[in-house]
């Protein structure tokens, strides 16, 4: 094998490594109507990762924050569902955000 394959070799490994490090962290968010004025949020990531201390942030149409917690220990959150549109917001950090709009909670 001559030296530049190897070095072609060596670098697609690499390059599949972080492709795949890099879709293996994808951020899960579902929002559930309890059907008693709550709602409740799940989250986690797609390599089983817990979302525990996740920011979520609950926000009117007019962009103003009405709830901000974060995801407890079971990766949950529960609220009271505002009137009006409103979206909620899983935020674990840049490039894992998820919004979800209120008339996709069932």
């Amino acid at each position: 094998m001559t030296l530049n394959t190897r070095i072609f070799l060596a670098g697609a490994v690499v390059a599949l490594g972080i492709a795949g490090a890099a879709m293996a962290h994808t951020p899960l968010c579902a929002c559930y109507d309890n059907g008693d004025g709550t709602i409740l949020c799940e989250g986690g990531f797609s390599d089983g990762a817990s979302a525990a201390g996740v920011r979520l942030a609950v926000i009117d149409g007019d962009g103003n924050v009405l709830v901000e917690a974060k995801m407890d220990e079971n990766s949950e959150f529960t609220f009271a569902r505002p009137a009006g549109v409103f979206s909620v917001l899983f935020d674990a950090g840049e490039g894992h955000e998820i919004t979800i709009p209120a008339d996709e909670i069932y």
